[in-house]
């Protein structure tokens, strides 16, 4: 931008279509700290979207009806333990961040919370059936869990954080999210986070096979667990079964014949299709699995045989390598079977 080659977007035109906090938003995504402010007006435009995304979200959780007599569900428990931690993730982050005077990466940190984790996932896991009401438990932390976000999204939104903030519960005549505390960090169960991703790219597998059958998600649908590593961790398995529709969750010995399967790690989940599978199409897709894992099987196997890099690198780093590698011959040892087995 050069206000000599006039080429400088007026700030009150930006605001006026993309809205004060859009374009704070804008200006921050586009603004690393110790890089040149390179301005792209597609990143103002993506603020306005983030703040259209927080209105819904309000909209969902406000709209919600609540029912006293209601127990909570495991689902929805284990739901608020997982963002729990992520939220004190988070907080312990952006604190980090501002110490640093990094403030487009504490921004970047509270957007992919809200984004990816509140919207995309938590509100997910909690939200009521459809025209069903929600227990007085599941909401409460899902009101406090929404007013710490707004906290930590004020410093660069502050117009729709308080008018949210105002709205979102009962407040007392001169409170407001600019005087309020800012969320402290708690401690953070690095295991249980970890878990989740599992159980995060479980879901993820039931969708791509229901995308790629047009099986609607309404049609619940039966999903059987071969454990290889004889270490599956059932923690999220209520959030696993609501999030895939899975009417029940059952753990085998052995292959089941006439499923569609993918593999989390070592582990392999099968969903029964019986005569709907097409074999052809699925032998052609585990080949291309198992090509890529055996490719990443040499790399990492190349990478582990390199005596400078096993002698130097951090002990936790050849760890990480070493269970990589055995989770891809794992990988590639299923994947083999369940060729040989289409094949019959």
């Amino acid at each position: 931008m050069s206000k000599q080659l006039g080429n400088s977007p007026d700030p009150l035109d930006l605001i006026a279509k993309y809205g004060a906090d859009g374009v704070r938003v804008g200006m921050l995504l586009c603004s690393p700290a110790g890089g040149d402010l390179l301005f792209d007006e597609g990143l103002t435009e993506q603020g306005r979207n983030f703040s259209n995304k927080i209105w819904n979200a309000f909209r969902l959780v406000k709209g919600w009806r609540v029912d006293e007599s209601l127990d909570q569900p495991e689902s929805a428990a284990k739901g608020i333990e997982w963002f729990t931690h992520k939220l004190n993730q988070t907080i312990t982050l952006v604190n980090d961040h501002f110490d640093k005077f990094r403030i487009s990466d504490a921004l970047m940190s509270v957007y992919t919370l809200f984004r990816d984790d509140f919207s995309s996932w938590y509100l997910e896991i909690v939200k009521p059936g459809y025209q069903q009401p929600i227990d007085s438990c599941t909401y409460q932390a899902t009101i406090e869990n929404f007013d710490k976000i707004l906290r930590l999204l004020h410093p660069f939104m502050p117009f729709i954080s308080e008018e949210i903030w105002q709205l979102l519960d009962d407040r007392n005549e001169g409170e407001s999210v600019m005087v309020a505390d800012m969320p402290k960090p708690d401690k953070v169960d690095e295991e249980l986070l970890a878990s989740f991703e599992l159980t995060q790219e479980a879901i993820g597998g039931v969708r791509n096979i229901r995308k790629q059958k047009n099986i609607p998600h309404k049609d619940s649908i039966a999903l059987s667990i071969l454990d290889n590593t004889g270490s599956y961790d059932k923690t999220f398995d209520a959030v696993l079964a609501k999030l895939a529709n899975a009417e029940d969750i059952t753990f085998v010995n052995q292959k089941v014949n006439g499923a569609l399967s993918f593999m989390v790690k070592a582990n392999e989940y099968f969903i029964p299709m019986g005569d709907l599978i097409d074999v052809k199409a699925e032998i052609e897709r585990l080949e291309a699995d198992l090509k890529y894992n055996k490719g990443f099987l040499i790399s990492v196997t190349k990478k582990l045989s390199n005596e400078r890099f096993v002698n130097n690198a951090p002990e936790k780093v050849v760890a990480i390598e070493k269970q990589k590698q055995a989770d891809a011959e794992a990988k590639i040892k299923a994947l083999e079977e369940s060729i040989a087995n289409l094949k019959k």
